[in-house]
């Protein structure tokens, strides 16, 4: 621990390893990318394992420098059965960047490395776009109402160029990660949105759709996660790398997920799109008396 620094250069420090980390970690991943653009089949496979192998022992030293360096209180519960080799759509709450590290702590080399859905135009970012592709990242292309409306051969073309995307995964293992608030939880928002839900956003019963019909029913199992600051969640990155952050409760349940939620049509069809969003309007009721009940218990001291 170097708790005893002041909080600048206790920031500066951790900073500076995860930077080393990323760069030495690079080497390897732009490596295997470049044998992969070459490779097909069964080959290109065992590459796109090496790569995500790489990505996790480059998630797991970050974990290890948090560990370390800063003194945070770790609650992690319900992640003794997951398995390395399975498939699992995650869903979490969000209420700051500071989530994905603690999704890496969570998940640490107990789940294959986690992955999101992704614009398909983000493959030309400079760097990264050749990464997220290097780890399957599902690139996914979406239409808007009017593109759709101007040209109505376009609908379900958008979940047709995902499903292809995710068709890599029938011989890999994949963790596949969802906000379904789709956005940070704020104050604002929350009121904006007339939010039932005290803790939470309303949650986006289409994209949640949307990765389900793209996966398909060889899903293991969903993952919901919930993860509570009982300080008050982190403000970004700062308040971790420089110990400001205190506590953390990660809660990782097991949900198996009706088949006939994977055979639905959302878009289309108004009596699947209503069964949809009561399973998730109820899934997101619990989530919220399990953060309320949480929040109570650490201030407790429970």
């Amino acid at each position: 621990m170097l708790q005893w620094l002041p909080t600048p250069i206790l920031g500066a420090v951790t900073s500076l390893i995860l930077l080393i980390n990323l760069l030495v970690w690079m080497v390897p991943v732009y490596a295997l990318i470049l044998v992969k653009l070459f490779v097909r089949g069964a080959a290109r496979d065992r590459v796109s394992r090496w790569i995500a192998s790489a990505a996790q022992q480059w998630a797991a030293i970050n974990v290890w420098v948090w560990r370390r360096l800063v003194d945070i209180d770790w609650q992690i519960r319900g992640v003794s059965d997951l398995d390395r080799e399975g498939q699992y759509l995650v869903i979490a709450n969000h209420q700051s960047w500071v989530d994905i590290p603690m999704l890496m702590a969570a998940f640490d080399r107990r789940a294959p490395f986690f992955k999101f859905f992704i614009k398909q135009e983000l493959i030309w970012v400079p760097i990264l776009g050749l990464v997220w592709w290097g780890l399957d990242f599902p690139f996914m292309k979406r239409y808007s109402a009017a593109q759709i409306a101007k040209n109505p051969s376009l609908r379900g073309k958008d979940l047709e160029t995902t499903k292809r995307a995710c068709e890599k995964y029938r011989n890999q293992p994949v963790t596949i990660l969802n906000f379904l608030e789709g956005t940070r939880f704020t104050a604002a928002k929350h009121q904006r949105q007339a939010s039932p839900y005290p803790q939470l956003l309303r949650p986006r019963a289409g994209g949640f759709a949307f990765a389900l019909s793209a996966l398909g029913p060889r899903l293991d199992a969903m993952l919901d996660v919930t993860i509570v600051y009982p300080d008050g969640a982190p403000k970004g990155l700062w308040q971790l790398m420089s110990g400001q952050m205190r506590r953390v409760i990660i809660e990782v349940k097991q949900v198996r997920i009706p088949t006939p939620l994977f055979e639905g049509d959302y878009a289309s069809d108004p009596a699947f799109r209503g069964e949809l969003k009561k399973w998730v309007d109820a899934l997101w009721q619990e989530k919220n008396a399990r953060i309320e009940t949480l929040k109570q218990e650490s201030s407790s001291g429970g």
